[in-house]
């Protein structure tokens, strides 16, 4: 069985899943239901990271490490 993930428009939601209700259960199993967030939402969610981001954006230039001297 393959799992696969939408995002489904909000106008055809109820027909999307009436659809679906058509399959028996070893067919189509729904497993999660959640509502869709970008990146941008996601991360404003998330206590404290947006002023994270906003620090790291003020980070001096010295401070900062290009990616051939990462240790890996």
């Amino acid at each position: 069985m393959q799992t696969v993930t939408l995002k489904i428009e909000d106008s055809i939601n109820d027909k999307f899943l009436w659809l679906l209700s058509h399959f028996s259960k070893n067919e189509v199993e729904i497993l999660d239901k959640t509502t869709y967030q970008s990146d941008d939402e996601y991360l404003r969610s998330i206590k404290g990271m947006q002023e994270s981001i906003v620090a790291a954006s003020n980070e001096p230039i010295e401070n900062y490490v290009t990616a051939d001297k990462l240790d890996w």
